[in-house]
């Protein structure tokens, strides 16, 4: 390989982690000076001198794929796996602003796998699952989500009752548009305990 093919490849190494969330600076840059010594190697000569690497840590917060995102200091915590910014967030994120709930100001949304740690610390006031294994998980049930819909249910949660409304995933809608009119309707329910002002074409 000549020593522009060494560069292009030393370049295409890095971006494998430049933008990769959850890496600190000083982990890519330990990173890079590995990149450019095994480059230097390979192309037959020796690692001169330590280049600068201006790294930063990456931002792993609420918006991280997969993790939490949302208030931190949700009136309404919605639970169920949803991905960071495929169709189904994009169809969320429309279901949400439609009864006045938005990640900025007032709900936040996790996934199954981290629920109960976040409702210790955060105890929300209502809890909305999507779909049926986060409905199964909290209701500890085996019933689809369309026997468990429609109602409000008592979750207990360090020491305190939340109510908790079970419907349709969003990628059950995209999957079937005849989940809409219920799941609408579920929404509905909840905004009328939130004390949502009504929209208009109800």
């Amino acid at each position: 390989m000549d020593r522009a093919g060494r560069a292009l490849t030393r370049i295409s190494l890095r971006g494998l982690f430049l933008y990769n969330t959850g890496m600190t600076a000083q982990e890519k840059k330990d990173v890079a000076f590995f990149i450019d010594l095994a480059s230097s190697l390979a192309g037959g000569g020796y690692f001169q001198e330590e280049r600068e690497y201006s790294f930063q840590d990456d931002n792993n917060d609420s918006d991280s794929e997969g993790g939490p995102k949302g208030a931190p200091d949700p009136l309404v915590m919605v639970i169920g796996d949803v991905s960071g910014s495929g169709e189904d967030a994009l169809l969320l994120d429309k279901m949400l602003v439609s009864i006045g709930l938005s990640k900025e100001s007032n709900c936040i949304i996790t996934n199954v796998g981290e629920y109960e740690g976040r409702l210790r610390s955060m105890k929300p006031g209502f809890i909305l699952c999507l779909g049926e294994q986060a409905s199964r998980a909290l209701l500890h049930s085996a019933e689809p989500v369309e026997k468990l819909r429609g109602k409000f249910f008592n979750y207990e949660a360090a020491g305190a009752v939340i109510p908790l409304l079970a419907t349709y995933h969003p990628g059950d809608l995209l999957r079937n548009g005849e989940f809409k009119r219920p799941c609408w309707d579920d929404l509905r329910m909840l905004r009328a305990r939130l004390g949502c002002t009504a929209l208009s074409g109800d």
